[in-house]
């Protein structure tokens, strides 16, 4: 598609700058109500804009400085369930207060011996009246600890084949029997947890769906998981990317020297590379189109990237990449915060970091794990893109 974002006088572009003039400094809420957090969506929580109107909203806020509210997962992965198979009464109670960025949300799929292969999860919701029983863990889930509600997926057949016997849950993060447990990671912070499901009694308003429809819509999760994930920034769409790298490189005198200009020249092949798959990507789904598994390539590809640039800011930086705080600029003094300020956890990756090359370089070997390992993807693309058979010489 043409991403050319047509001219100033544009009517829409317009529009936006006249809410803008009377709300210079709006709520999480006031940004949700006029559409723009959601553009794409129907009304009334969208305005069911195209992908070029869209671009607009986005250029016209980012011009104004306009920050969307932060709820990665609320926004990204659980409301768009929520809103395709969620009832009436779960769209009215969820999707505003998720959108406006008021209630934070996570996500309860991995678990300790069921990571890379999700469906072989073992934590049961078993039926009890009205109410369904969970019992199980979950593990290295981000945000746990700060939010309000997660997606849940729970065993309620555990005669079904493996597939077909998930279902999917709204879990209040508040509910009794529930323990989060925080997982400190080499980098010194903190934003992975292990969840502990004791006995947690959920209503049978809490289902999502059908019963046992929870692994489809688990998918559908997955595939948005993963083209956020892939998305700008060389971790997991967050933090700087390979421009930005080459930009520091550029205001410190540049580097004369020929394997390093040409692994300069390298991520920023790939960046472009993948900015364009991402705008490709952005032109689907605004369309109408849900992720396939062309999110896959695009994580196997994102991933494999910012490992590169981080291990290239690294080298860059030199013996002074063996300090904290030290980046491809040189030493300097670290401000970190690893206190989660209340109902505003922020990205569950790239926490408040200055600079974030040390941290990136720690936190770089998990982009390969989280969200779907390397060898996941691949087999999807395996199977799903090239059409070979799931096991070799079947």
């Amino acid at each position: 598609m043409d991403f050319d974002l047509g001219p100033e006088d544009d009517p829409r572009r317009l529009a936006v700058r006249s809410w803008l003039d009377a709300h210079p400094t709006p709520t999480g809420r006031q940004l949700a109500e006029a559409g723009y957090v959601v553009p794409h969506w129907p009304a009334p929580y969208g305005l069911g804009a195209d992908p070029l109107h869209q671009l607009i909203v986005d250029d016209e806020l980012r011009r104004a400085q306009v920050e969307l509210p932060s709820n990665p997962i609320g926004v990204g992965w659980a409301a768009p369930i929520i809103l395709l198979a969620g009832t009436p009464a779960q769209r009215d109670r969820y999707l505003w207060p998720a959108l406006a960025g008021e209630e934070q949300w996570c996500q309860l799929f991995s678990e300790p011996e069921a990571g890379s292969d999700l469906a072989s999860l073992t934590t049961r919701a078993t039926r009890d009246g009205d109410t369904w029983v969970v019992e199980g863990t979950k593990i290295w889930t981000s945000g746990a600890h700060v939010a309000a509600f997660g997606i849940l997926l729970a065993r309620t057949d555990p005669d079904a084949p493996k597939h077909r016997g998930i279902s999917y849950f709204i879990c209040p993060m508040s509910a009794p029997g529930i323990t989060v447990t925080p997982i400190v990671d080499m980098t010194g912070s903190h934003t992975f947890n292990q969840v502990f499901l004791d006995g947690v009694r959920l209503g049978v308003e809490h289902m999502v769906g059908a019963e046992g429809d929870g692994w489809r819509l688990a998918k559908a999760t997955l595939a948005n998981e993963r083209v956020s994930l892939s998305s700008g920034g060389a971790l997991w769409g967050s933090g700087p990317s390979a421009v930005d790298l080459i930009d520091l490189v550029r205001r410190n005198g540049g580097t004369s020297e020929p394997l390093r200009r040409q692994a300069l020249a390298q991520v920023w092949a790939e960046g472009e590379a993948l900015r364009r798959i991402r705008l490709r990507t952005l032109s689907a789904r605004l369309a109408g189109a849900t992720p396939g598994p062309e999110a896959s390539v695009q994580k196997i590809l994102g991933d494999q990237h910012g490992q590169r640039v981080m291990a290239l800011a690294r080298e860059l930086a030199g013996t002074a990449g063996l300090l904290e705080g030290a980046g491809p600029e040189g030493p300097v003094h670290p401000r970190v915060s690893r206190a989660p300020v209340p109902g505003q956890p922020g990205p569950a990756i790239a926490p408040s970091v200055d600079p974030i090359w040390h941290y990136g370089f720690l936190f770089s070997p998990a982009l390969t794990i989280g969200g779907g390992t390397w060898a996941v993807q691949r087999n999807i693309v395996a199977e799903q893109v090239l059409g070979l058979p799931r096991d070799p010489g079947t």
